[in-house]
């Protein structure tokens, strides 16, 4: 056990390893230059634990080990939870009927196709797949890192999908704006505040390509990102179901040859949902909610890096150029399927 008592120091070593990498890119990420690129430390991290795990990895003491996966694990899963304290229901209420309908169009429709043409199309293998396909519909890395937890895929398939959440997404965060200032999007400030948070893929890359246009653009942009964040945990809950029929049941029909059949429901998510209701009473002062999301930034952080530790760069390099080859069609399809949803759900909604 990880923590027993002859086992527990070396753990809480392993802990504290990831936690300086996580620390220090909480530093980097508040330097100006990379403020204005728009890497959050969720990034920075897993680049940092990459670096070390395909550098330094040999040095890493073997009894250390289970507080790195203590990290990747079940630190990951409590962060996520207290991701809920970055959103309110009013927030959701707020932005009306539309964003919520184009949210929910944006999140379905990218986790979909992203399946499909991953595994049909460029035969990529189902948990990449998804995971990419979490990343780009959702919430960048975090959805990546709550996909992960709920498929238990490995380490490098997790490493891959935030890679391309970082190329597509920083990508999308200077041509957003771009194509506003020359009038290709036809959008006022407010529309083009609901189409950057539907489409956009990192919270970070919202705030920057929102608040480069107007106030007005970047707080609209942040408030439907943060409804679709929300939707984190029903996705998970269905996925869960979804991969719960997909698996073959064993020979026979009795109860117990149906076990690998059941739907596991990702808790995490249900308590995710639980404490943005309880976020939603503001019954905690605004100071103490802002420490707390500072402190759930660095245990995600830790888990990324974590991630990164584990994540093997020669397994990367066999999985070719396919996986990059969906993420940039779902970078297409956000761009002009999302332009063209949030086009056609206002005139519904107008």
């Amino acid at each position: 056990m990880a923590f027993s008592k002859t086992n527990r120091a070396n753990t809480l070593n392993g802990i504290f390893l990831v936690s300086l990498f996580a620390l220090s890119a909480m530093y980097i990420a508040e330097l100006p230059f990379v403020e204005i690129i728009g890497f959050s430390p969720l990034v920075i991290a897993i680049l940092l634990g990459m670096i070390y795990g395909n550098t330094l990895r040999h040095k890493l003491p073997a009894e250390w080990v289970p507080g790195v996966i203590f990290c990747s694990k079940s630190i990951l899963r409590f962060a996520i939870v207290f991701y809920g304290f970055r959103i309110t229901y009013q927030q959701v209420f707020a932005v009306g009927a539309e964003a919520l309908v184009l949210d929910a169009a944006i999140v379905s429709g990218t986790f979909v196709l992203g399946w499909f043409l991953g595994t049909k199309v460029f035969g990529i293998d189902r948990d990449s797949s998804m995971l990419i396909g979490s990343g780009a519909s959702i919430c960048g890395a975090a959805a990546v890192l709550a996909t992960e937890s709920t498929l238990k895929s490995e380490p490098h398939k997790t490493a891959l999908a935030v890679a391309t959440v970082v190329l597509f997404g920083t990508l999308g965060m200077f041509l957003y704006p771009v194509l506003f200032k020359y009038g290709i999007l036809m959008m006022d400030p407010k529309e083009y505040g609901i189409y950057v948070g539907a489409t956009v893929h990192e919270v970070a890359q919202v705030v920057v390509a929102g608040s480069a246009v107007s106030k007005v653009a970047g707080d609209t942009a942040v408030i439907v990102k943060m409804t679709r964040v929300m939707m984190l945990a029903p996705f998970l809950v269905v996925l869960s179901y979804f991969l719960a029929k997909s698996r073959p049941k064993t020979g026979g029909q009795t109860k117990k040859s149906d076990e690998t059949s059941k739907i596991v429901i990702p808790w995490f998510a249900v308590y995710f949902l639980l404490v943005a209701g309880f976020n939603s009473l503001n019954l905690l002062p605004k100071e103490l909610v802002s420490v707390i999301n500072k402190i759930d930034t660095i245990l995600l952080a830790m888990a990324m890096a974590a991630l990164g530790i584990e994540t093997n760069f020669s397994k990367l390099k066999n999985v070719g150029l396919k996986p990059f080859i969906l993420a940039g069609a779902l970078f297409v399809w956000l761009i002009f399927g999302g332009y063209i949803l949030t086009k056609w759900i206002g005139t519904v909604f107008a």
